[in-house]
């Protein structure tokens, strides 16, 4: 919120640096994720809720290499689990909104299969529209960021163990697993941008099956 209002809050048609990195972050957004996905008009209508699942995610996920915090936000359940309730909900309200009579018929009925196949196409329908989803979407956030914060925590915990518990020769490989702790911090701020950017697009990408002119 921080970084967004006061990106914004003196706007000048020739922007300044920090200006320029917000508005860059916001057209990141708006073309790549929203308009590419959903259309101009679509894209532009939930516009909003696609840039604030992704700075927010995006910020969550930063603070696992921040000194002092150390761990991603994102890799505490509750907030992957709370992220993806709410593109679920976004989902379920652009279909009923598109489609008020029809959505949850055209998502568990699809149509031209035989009456019969009916049996076995909805229990499988429902379960991959409607439960799959959302816990794909907080498992697959929650367990990258879990995994980089391990390896931060080995990588560094093996550094401190071999320069102050062991020192001699073993800070050779101490220095080594510094090294490489640093280089996958690097990596670790990659894949914060892009969970940030799949999270977003995969909330994108839903609410545009939801508004497609079948639904």
């Amino acid at each position: 919120m921080i970084f967004l209002v006061v990106g914004t809050r003196r706007m000048k048609i020739v922007p300044g640096r920090f200006q320029s990195i917000v508005e860059m972050g916001l057209d990141f957004v708006r073309v790549n994720i929203a308009e590419d996905i959903l259309g101009r008009k679509d894209g532009k209508r939930f516009l909003p809720i696609l840039t604030t699942i992704f700075f927010m995610v995006l910020f969550m996920n930063i603070t696992g290499v921040i000194p002092g915090l150390n761990i991603a936000g994102t890799s505490v359940i509750a907030v992957p689990m709370l992220l993806a309730i709410v593109a679920y909900a976004t989902f379920i309200y652009a279909g009923i909104k598109k489609s008020p009579g029809g959505f949850f018929k055209n998502a568990l009925l699809p149509s031209g299969v035989p009456w019969p196949l009916y049996i076995i196409i909805v229990p499988l329908e429902f379960l991959s529209t409607f439960i799959i989803r959302p816990v794909t979407l907080t498992l697959r956030l929650l367990m990258n960021m879990v995994v980089g914060h391990l390896m931060l925590v080995l990588f560094f915990s093996a550094t401190q163990f071999f320069v102050f518990g062991l020192s001699g020769g073993w800070i050779a490989l101490g220095a080594g697993s510094l090294a490489f702790g640093l280089a996958f911090t690097l990596f670790e701020i990659f894949v914060a941008f892009l969970q940030a950017y799949v999270f977003a697009i995969l909330t994108a990408v839903y609410i545009q099956l939801a508004v497609a002119e079948e639904h």
